[in-house]
């Protein structure tokens, strides 16, 4: 499979991993898909923006961790095959996030961009059920990387 991933920052870079990280990590939450070619975008954006959005979409204030906007609708991609999406990550979020839950930075990026692909792959966590499949699926994604597991 070939994947190109488009990583645009909408925010200061500091603390935020480079492009080669972030395709690395997408790369690995892909590694399953069948399909020649596969393309996404992650945008890396300040909490003004993740706010807007999150409001826009979500009907929910303030800036969230990670927003998926599929070009497939809900039902996801299967094939792997297409445009994917867009992941929307709010790098002071995921900061904080990490400094509060005392894991290392690297670690909930990676966690944040497989979450967002995750979405765009039609997964969710609404339901229990939902949530234990997708949790569970991350986490051998997050492991596989070397990183511990996020659910733990």
């Amino acid at each position: 499979m070939s994947l190109r991933v488009e990583v645009q920052y909408a925010c200061s870079r500091a603390g935020v991993p480079s492009k080669t990280s972030i395709a690395a990590w997408a790369r690995t939450a892909l590694e399953d898909l069948a399909g020649d070619h596969v393309e996404l975008v992650v945008r890396i954006v300040g909490e003004e923006e993740g706010a807007e959005l999150n409001e826009r979409y979500r009907h929910k204030s303030g800036p969230t961790n990670v927003l998926s906007f599929s070009y497939a609708g809900s039902e996801g991609i299967s094939d792997g095959s297409a445009l994917l999406g867009d992941v929307v990550i709010c790098a002071p979020v995921v900061a904080r996030e990490a400094h509060l839950r005392g894991v290392p930075v690297a670690a909930h990026w990676a966690h944040m961009v497989v979450h967002g692909i995750m979405h765009l792959r039609g997964y969710d966590h609404i339901k229990e059920r939902d949530a234990r499949i997708m949790e569970q699926m991350e986490s051998r994604i997050i492991r596989r990387m070397g990183f511990a597991d996020p659910y733990a």
